[in-house]
C-alpha cells in the first residue's frame, strides 16, 4: 500500500494533531516503512503456528496479580469533593468533540 500525503493528514485529522509540511513529509516516511513491515509480516504462513500464551516469566503458574475480590467503593460526596465542577453525582468535565 503507498501512503500519500493526503493519508498522512487525514490520519493526523482524526488524532486532532496539526502537522507542518515537514511533519507530514516524515511521518509520511515512517508510516509508510511501519505499513511496508506490516505487509511483510502478512506474507508469513503462520497456520501451524500455536497461539502463544502471555508470558510471565518463570515460576509464576498463575497468571493473576492478586486475588480477585470485592473491596468497598467511596461514597460520591468523598469521590466528587475534589473535583473542579462536580455535578449531581457526577463529574462534569468539558468537551472534547468539538474543535473550536
Amino acid at each position: 500500500m503507498t501512503l500519500t500525503e493526503d493519508d498522512v493528514r487525514y490520519v493526523a485529522e482524526l488524532a486532532h494533531l496539526e502537522l507542518t509540511g515537514g511533519e507530514v513529509k516524515l511521518f509520511k516516511l515512517q508510516l509508510g516503512a511501519i505499513l511496508e513491515y506490516m505487509q511483510k509480516l502478512n506474507e508469513l504462513d503462520t497456520a501451524n503456528i500455536e497461539p502463544m500464551a502471555q508470558v510471565l516469566g518463570p515460576g509464576a503458574p498463575n497468571p493473576s496479580i492478586r486475588a480477585d475480590r470485592n473491596v468497598p467503593c467511596f461514597p460520591q460526596e468523598i469521590a466528587l469533593a475534589n473535583a473542579p465542577d462536580p455535578g449531581p453525582g457526577l463529574f462534569r468535565v468539558p468537551s472534547v468533540i468539538e474543535r473550536e
